[in-house]
């Protein structure tokens, strides 16, 4: 067997057929270890780059979700190469090369073979005329069809998927959130019995069929009928019955893609396979054939193909590891399963079904309430061996690290449904795994927290998200951020850190309870929250939250009543400071959309102020160079002329980006401008927690980027797909699907729910996509606050918003309106008509001008030119004058 590594100056060829998830971790694996002296040759058939099959709902009912795997840019690594459309069809071991189905042969030192697995089919009549779930095309299919099926029935549509486990509920709840009637047909007695034994099937099914879902269990279909035309018509059932149908999904199940492995006739057998299929690998993931490996659901372990992420991808890890000189080897299959179908609660682990010799089930069990709950434990109460749970899965996070060991309390301390309350506290051993799907164990999040060395400069993580990044827990399915976060918050504590909600050291509420104690104590000034919630003269953390919190609530002047002092500079300048000190004029053109009258004026102030002039991404206009004394002057003639400040300087909205619309595009479907700039106008001043940026496309070519906003907008056919939590910046997000379909006043409704939510409940600073990441329930928790309205508070919401947009006036216009308010605009406290000349511009390489560099400056100052005997006495900027100070 080959297990040898590979030096810069012998370079070794690594050939992976297929890419899949299994193979996106390999090339990952191999990345993070170093490619020096290795060339990695991914070939997958799709067109796709891997993509994560374990959220294949997401695309199905949403079809732009992007489930890429890991950062795009690991592809562009010279020492990588993925080639996409290139099937594998043939091994020759002796030759070490492979051949795809193009006609393309290349050469191997160590083959991976992460071939996966085939959707089942039903060797019954009909079965061609039914959909699979396997694959982005699969899925996509069935979004289609099921559209298309239901403008063509005018009603709604029949969804038969055949299979009650795993990949048919999951289905079959897809189906049901794109609005057709899920029907679940299984063979089985009761719904996931891989999973599941008969009591939590039970419950499940009572469960599902509370949420509107049919099921049919016990009887497996005999045929697929159709009216001749390839229309389904209904499903013939084995005791005779029919069940009306319109489409039919069959998910029973996957078969392993071992076909590489199996020797054409008349050629010798080289492989082993499972007597189920698979090829047959040895503990550290190798085939009988040196150079040759297997990973993910084709690798047959101790006679188990399993389609799990997490065996899948400790495999991977395994085989990157031995080729780089390791000796890590695969501890088996952790079956463990956790998942929430239409809003129930499903979670197995270990010997679940009980199967371990004297083996003792504590079972707590409520028909009534759809709730089961059972803990599996050696015959002595000790040690946990497994367990299931249905309805209330609370317990598995405490529960599923703990397999195999002694549990802290009696068993029945843990169900929770039992009345128990939470589960008793539980301090994680080092080597147990709380990440089963990228197999992280809880003294690697440990280390991690107290610097483990794997971070710049051995510092320690104390942030959730840069501990999820350095560790990849919590990255793939989810499941066990709650307890990655808790451990988290023990482990800084322990190291002395205080783990505080305390917006700062003066307040020691959060900033939510403060924002929530400001509204309804209706409190208006800084000095009254202090004396009332606070400690000292406030610092540069809780003033500006303060000054935000007021700024949200209420659409009075930013700068008056004292509130000056709490802004930060931008704010106090209404407009952008730049690193020469000048500022930049930014006025809003909502939705993009401009006259020439109106681009005449600025161009004119431009050329009037020599101000250096720069299209944003967000389809506006910035110009920069403006001094402080200039600002008024600047703003007077673009108020004059109908502009109105485009808060670039604020925590606030700054733009609605908008594609040009069904008005003028050929494929537009809804006129995107007019929406864009009817939100820009209602949203325009609202004060956040952190800046907000929206976008409007007006069909799903995409092109206002929409999905990358704290709000998008897409057009339909049927009115506007509503994405929410999208972020650019350093950590990018994409928007998740909150609504579809939507009218124009539902759509504004649910934003203004939206936005008002979140400015209550974010924490200082927070965009709107980590916001939503740390919600108990992510964009779920959104859905039934903003849409389903489950807290009560909609109209609340509502009202604050409509509040807001009756009250908005521009801070411009107010500024100019007020002689006093102007006197903040000066460079110089005992020289107000004197000009900060320390600025210094030079012509830039393309006709403009820019700051002076410190050379250019030095230059200048050895060729003086005298501009007069006044003296500035001392300059304001960057800290600006308070009016109090005037």
């Amino acid at each position: 067997m080959t297990e040898q590594t590979s030096t810069s100056s012998t370079p070794r060829r690594i050939v992976v057929a297929g890419g899949g998830p299994a193979a996106h971790r390999f090339a990952d694996a191999m990345h993070a270890r170093g490619l020096d002296g290795w060339h990695v040759t991914v070939l997958t058939e799709e067109a796709h780059l891997p993509y994560d099959r374990v959220a294949l709902s997401k695309a199905l009912t949403d079809m732009d979700y992007d489930l890429t795997l890991g950062e795009a840019a690991m592809w562009d690594h010279a020492n990588v190469e993925l080639k996409t459309g290139e099937r594998v069809v043939k091994i020759n071991a002796g030759a070490k090369t492979v051949e795809t189905a193009a006609g393309n042969t290349y050469e191997y030192d160590e083959l991976v073979v992460a071939t996966g697995s085939n959707a089942a089919r039903l060797p019954i009549p009909g079965a061609e005329l039914t959909h699979v779930y396997r694959t982005l095309e699969d899925v996509w299919a069935i979004n289609k069809a099921i559209a298309e099926l239901t403008e063509k029935l005018g009603r709604k549509v029949n969804a038969v998927t055949i299979g009650g486990g795993l990949l048919g509920l999951e289905s079959a709840a897809g189906t049901e959130q794109l609005g057709a009637n899920p029907i679940v047909i299984d063979g089985s007695q009761w719904l996931m019995a891989t999973q599941l034994d008969e009591g939590a099937g039970q419950a499940m099914g009572r469960l599902i069929k509370a949420k509107g879902f049919e099921v049919h269990g016990g009887v497996f279909p005999s045929e697929v009928l159709s009216d001749g035309e390839g229309q389904v018509t209904g499903v013939l059932m084995a005791d005779g019955r029919i069940i009306e149908a319109d489409m039919v999904i069959v998910a029973i199940g996957v078969r392993p893609r071992d076909e590489l492995f199996r020797a054409a006739e008349g050629e010798e057998q080289l492989f082993s396979l499972g007597q189920r299929g698979g090829v047959v690998i040895n503990d550290y993931c190798a085939t009988e054939v040196p150079g040759i490996w297997a990973i993910g659901e084709v690798a047959n372990f101790g006679g188990m193909c399993l389609g799990l992420v997490a065996p899948a991808n400790t495999m991977a890890e395994i085989v990157a590891d031995r080729l780089h000189g390791g000796d890590a080897t695969f501890p088996g299959f952790d079956t463990a399963t956790k998942l929430k179908l239409s809003g129930v609660d499903v979670a197995s682990f270990g010997d679940a079904f009980a199967k371990t010799e004297h083996a003792l089930e504590i079972v707590y069990a409520d028909p009534a309430r759809g709730v089961y709950q059972k803990i599996v434990t050696t015959d002595d109460a000790k040690t946990l061996l497994g367990g299931i749970f249905v309805g209330d899965a609370s317990p598995y996070m405490s529960l599923r690290p703990l397999l195999g060991r002694e549990l802290p309390a009696e068993p029945g301390a843990f169900l929770s449904a039992a009345g128990g309350g939470d589960a008793p506290e539980t301090e994680l051993p080092d080597d147990a795994t709380l990440c089963s799907c990228n197999n992280v164990t809880a003294g690697s999040i440990r280390d991690a927290i107290n610097g483990c060395g794997a971070c710049e400069g051995n510092a320690p993580v104390q942030e959730l998200g840069e501990l999820k990044g350095c560790t990849r827990a919590g990255t793939q399915c989810g499941s066990c951020v709650p307890m990655l976060k808790k451990l988290l918050e023990t482990e800084l504590t322990k190291s002395g850190v205080e783990v505080s909600k305390a917006l700062c050291e003066h307040i020691e509420l959060s900033r939510q309870e403060l924002f929530d104690a400001i509204r309804v104590l209706e409190l208006t000034s800084f000095e009254e929250i202090m004396a009332k919630y606070g400690t000292g003269a406030g610092c540069d953390i809780c003033k500006p939250t303060i000054a935000n919190i007021l700024a949200s609530q209420n659409s009075n002047y930013v700068l008056d009543a004292g509130r000056g002092t709490l802004q930060d500079t931008n704010d106090r300048a209404l407009a952008n400071m730049q690193k020469d000190g000048t500022y930049s004029v930014v006025p809003r053109i909502a939705g993009g959309e401009i006259t020439p009258k109106k681009l005449g004026v600025i161009a004119a102030v431009a050329e009037k102020y020599n101000l250096y002039t720069k299209i944003t991404g967000g389809q506006r206009i910035d110009m920069f160079g403006a001094r402080l004394e200039q600002l008024p002057e600047i703003w007077k003639e673009l108020v004059d002329a109908g502009f109105e400040s485009g808060q670039a300087y604020g925590k606030s909205l700054r733009t609605v980006k908008s594609c040009v619309g069904s008005t003028w595009c050929r494929f537009g479907v809804q006129d995107s401008v007019a929406m864009a700039i009817q939100l820009e106008l209602r949203y325009r001043g609202l004060r956040s927690p952190h800046k907000l940026k929206m976008g409007v496309s007006g069909c799903a070519r995409e092109c206002a980027e929409a999905r990358g906003k704290d709000v998008g907008v897409i057009a339909t056919a049927d009115g506007w797909n509503l994405y929410v939590g999208g972020n650019g910046g350093a950590t990018p997000a994409h928007a998740q699907l909150l609504a579809k379909d939507l009218d124009d006043e539902t759509l504004i409704k649910y934003i203004d729910r939206y936005f008002m939510y979140y400015i209550r409940t974010a924490d200082r600073l927070q965009r709107t996509a980590r916001w939503q990441e740390e919600l108990d329930g992510g964009i779920k928790h959104v859905e039934d606050v903003v849409v389903k309205d489950t807290l009560g508070i909609a109209e609340e919401l509502e009202a604050a918003m409509a509040k807001h947009v009756d009250t908005y006036v521009d801070e411009w216009a107010d500024t100019l309106k007020d002689p006093e308010r102007l006197r903040r605009f000066r460079s110089f406290v005992n020289a107000p008509d004197q000009k900060d000349d320390s600025i210094t511009f030079v012509p830039d390489e393309r006709g403009q001008m820019r700051p002076a560099t410190a050379e250019e400056k030095a230059l200048a100052v050895q060729q003086p030119v005298l501009i007069g005997a006044s003296i500035p006495m001392r300059p304001s900027t960057p800290e600006l004058l308070d009016e109090n100070e005037v």
